[in-house]
C-alpha cells in the first residue's frame, strides 16, 4: 500500500538552501557583469540572500498546507506472491 507523506519541515529548510546557492551564483554573476565590480555584486548577493531566503521558506509551508490542486490517488497494493 502506498503511503502519503507531506513534505517535511526539515525537506523545506534543505530545499531552500539549495535554491538558494543556485540564485546567489546567478545574482552575483548578473550582477558583476552589469556594473563589473565584484564590491557592489557581492553586497547585492548578501543582502537579497536574507530575505529571499526567509521569504522562500514561508512560502514553501504555506503551500505545504494548501490542499488545492492535489488529486486523490487510490492506494496501491502489491499483489500476493
Amino acid at each position: 500500500m502506498s503511503v502519503e507523506r507531506a513534505p517535511s519541515r526539515k525537506r523545506s529548510v534543505v530545499k531552500a538552501l539549495t535554491y538558494r546557492v543556485i540564485i546567489l551564483c546567478l545574482d552575483f554573476i548578473v550582477i558583476y557583469v552589469l556594473t563589473r565590480k565584484a564590491e557592489i555584486a557581492a553586497g547585492f548577493m548578501l543582502v537579497s540572500n536574507v530575505y529571499t531566503t526567509v521569504g522562500y521558506f514561508l512560502h514553501e509551508r504555506l503551500w505545504a498546507g494548501v490542499k488545492w490542486g492535489l488529486t486523490a490517488t487510490a492506494p496501491t497494493t502489491k499483489p500476493d506472491s
